[in-house]
């Protein structure tokens, strides 16, 4: 046997993840390459083996984030998928080839002793490593173990007929290799249903599918030809004798592939802990992330004994954590504001912000205490930018590829409460927090306030059945959740009234938003974070702003994303016409948190800004604005009855549809079409609408107030 070892440095990336690899290479092994990728450093190690080839490493990648944090994690892709190379013969893909390739990726990653976490087939190789090298293996974890420990399930038993040519191939009987060859795909959505028998599950089963579309069924077929050291019960029995290291199996109850049965014989074999997933399939860690990912955290590096001071009930100060979405600046001006009032109500209470740029930049201006533990969430706003084209985010599509960040960030929250006590969280659109509580309530340790300003994820039209069937299941899966555990959120606030919430239906056969909306939130009012009558003379903001009477002020902002450049640019460019048709023009753009402003383009006559202080009172003293579709901006230019014209982003549902409904009833604001909006139509728009007095519908001044009476209720 040779071996031999390449770091790779600067590989193209995949789609964002939530942290990316410290160390990652190649080690080649008589003539066989296999990639591999190291997190974090010190001790203990972790290795997560690779499970059959019709996936790759990223099946872990609901665990390496929260891992790394605690572990030094090493993962690699098993050969035959991924970034290793895929042999021809069956011979390559044996049990001992899989478990020399976990050994060569320990000694090229400097990895005496690990503890190993497997998968189905993995298993296989955790065996026999922890049996045969017991002097490299400080534990072993198996998740849906599949070994050969008793009878499968009748349905899958008899149907597998693999070598046979069949005249129909249904349910188990497509574990065949001439239907892998003629219908690979169909195959592979099959099996993953049965990997993933929980409901709602399509965003797992997409990804896996996406996985094993990057091997081939020849592939596949010369992995289930393979010589099999691990065959039978005896085999498996003989091998468990040997293991002397600490083991811990977990296994879904509703496991179609394997039945638990097996995962209970093999706990006994290895004298290990037992953990039964009630209602889990056959991939836990993908779809009950929160609970294996404690399990296995506790079990390699289980935390150290707290050394809480306990404070008594009645002299302790009341403690708030506040979840601040970053996707965009809106929630931070809201949030503030909702945070003072509850200080007039509870002038003791302490607030820690769990937040990351560019809501933090808010934060800190204002003097509010960011909790250090928010410099380990994952980048959301990143994501978003993205996966963000020419004035284009699909927003629903884009939320569903941020799973991993979610999940991340919410494994932040939990071991931040479980180490700190507090009284009450909030959550504004922190929708991690919301999901995941609501899939595991038993983590809820304190009241829980949930806000958001618009209910209901809707489809694009041009997504066809597919977007309608995929956003009619998120919904009917959060509607559920929410009966089910209704105790989770004690208040939920809709940011607004119910006259706001967009007469929509979840999807076919569920419920009318508004009518399910009346039941389950409370309805402050909109919250602005600033109250109009602050400027009751706007010539005197002008002259204190710096702007002249004379003069016409258009300001251009796009919010604290990135995702607007494209619309600065095309109106940047249409300035020149503008000022032919409205000569006493001057447009202030502001770049805001995220675009550099160097990067776009320059006229003679206007100004480009990195950042403007206090932006809404810039917005009260304007003459007309420009503006994305965000509704933040767009309901402070309504309270300021201000003339605006709005860009939605393209594939945005929630301004394509929330936003834009709310905007109709408040009479506010000119919406525009980025796609089909020329210079020519946007200098025009300006010229027709600068300066216009308006007849929006008024905006309520006291909305932080009465959200901040509904919180303090549960202090």
């Amino acid at each position: 046997m040779t071996t031999t070892h390449e770091l790779v440095t600067g590989t193209p990336r995949e789609q964002t993840r939530a942290r990316y690899p410290d160390e990652e290479g190649f080690v080649e092994r008589d003539g066989v390459r296999t990639f591999y990728e190291v997190y974090g450093s010190g001790e203990p190690s972790v290795v997560l083996l690779p499970t059959w080839s019709i996936v790759h490493s990223r099946l872990w990648k609901m665990q390496i984030p929260y891992l790394a944090t605690h572990c030094r994690v090493v993962t690699f892709d098993g050969r035959g998928n991924g970034r290793s190379d895929r042999p021809e013969e069956a011979a390559a893909y044996s049990d001992d080839e899989f478990a020399r390739d976990a050994l060569a990726v320990m000694d090229a990653t400097g990895t005496r002793s690990a503890a190993l976490v497997s998968e189905s087939a993995g298993a296989k190789w955790a065996l026999l490593l922890a049996a045969e090298h017991p002097e490299r293996v400080a534990s072993v974890i198996f998740i849906a173990s599949a070994l050969p420990l008793g009878p499968l399930d009748p349905a899958l038993a008899d149907a597998i007929r693999f070598d046979q040519q069949l005249e129909s191939y249904e349910g188990w009987a497509k574990f065949n290799r001439h239907y892998w060859l003629e219908q690979h795909r169909d195959f592979l959505e099959f099996f993953f249903a049965q990997c993933f028998t929980e409901p709602h599950s399509t965003k797992q089963i997409e990804d896996c599918i996406g996985w094993a579309l990057e091997t081939t069924p020849e592939t596949l077929v010369a992995t289930v030809e393979a010589p099999d050291r691990v065959r039978d019960a005896d085999a498996v029995r003989e091998l468990a004798a040997k293991i002397r290291c600490p083991t811990l199996v977990i296994h879904g109850t509703d496991d179609a592939v394997r039945p638990v049965a097996h995962a209970r014989e093999l706990a006994r074999l290895t004298g290990g802990r037992l953990v039964e997933l009630d209602g889990s399939g056959h991939v836990p860690e993908g779809r009950d992330p929160v609970k294996v990912n404690q399990l296995v955290r506790d079990f390699v590096a289980p935390p150290p004994p707290a050394t809480r001071r306990w404070p008594r009930g009645r002299a302790r100060r009341k403690r708030a954590l506040y979840v601040s979405s970053p996707i965009g600046l809106g929630h931070a001006q809201r949030d503030v504001a909702i945070a003072d009032e509850l200080r007039k109500l509870h002038p003791e209470l302490e607030v820690d912000w769990l937040a990351q740029h560019p809501v933090t930049a808010v934060l800190e201006a204002r003097g509010e205490r960011v909790h250090p533990a928010s410099a380990s969430l994952a980048n959301e706003s990143g994501h978003m930018e993205s996966e963000s084209a020419e004035h284009d985010l699909h927003c629903f599509q884009a939320w569903r590829r941020m799973d991993e960040v979610l999940l991340s960030n919410f494994m932040v929250f939990l071991d931040l409460v479980r180490e700190e006590q507090y009284d009450l969280w909030i959550g504004d659109e922190a929708w991690e927090l919301d999901y995941y509580l609501h899939e595991n309530p038993e983590q809820k340790t304190a009241a829980y306030v949930w806000l958001t300003d618009f209910v209901g994820w809707i489809p694009m039209p041009d997504g066809g059945e597919r977007e309608v069937f995929l956003t009619a299941d998120h919904n009917a899966e959060k509607l559920e959740l929410i009966e089910r555990f209704p105790r989770v959120r004690d208040r939920a606030l809709f940011v607004g009234n119910l006259e706001d919430v967009t007469p929509e239906y979840f999807g076919p056969g569920l419920p009318y938003i508004p009518d399910w909306a009346k039941e389950h939130f409370s309805f402050p009012g909109y919250i602005t974070g600033f109250d109009p009558a602050e400027f009751p003379d706007r010539e005197l903001l002008r002259t204190e702003l710096g702007y002249r009477n004379d003069e016409r002020v258009c300001f251009v902002t796009v919010g604290g994303s990135g995702v607007g450049g494209d619309l600065l640019r095309r109106v940047i460019e249409a300035f020149p016409e503008a000022k032919e048709r409205v000569p006493k023009l001057r447009m202030v753009v502001v770049a805001g948190p995220r675009i550099d402003p160097r990067r776009l383009p320059s006229h003679e006559g206007l100004e480009i800004r990195a950042y403007v202080h206090d932006l809404y009172r810039h917005l009260a003293a304007c003459d007309l604005a420009v503006i994305q579709g965000g509704l933040t901006t767009a309901m402070e230019l309504t309270a300021n009855r201000r003339p605006f014209l709005y860009f939605p982003l393209r594939h945005h549902f929630e301004q394509q549809f929330h936003v834009r409904h709310r905007l109709e009833r408040y009479r506010a604001g000119r919406c525009m079409d980025f796609a089909v909006a020329t210079e020519s139509d946007i200098a025009a728009a300006i010229a027709e609408e600068i300066g216009r007095d308006v007849d929006y519908r008024p905006v309520e001044t006291d909305g932080a107030a009465r959200a901040a009476a509904l919180i303090a209720e549960l202090l």
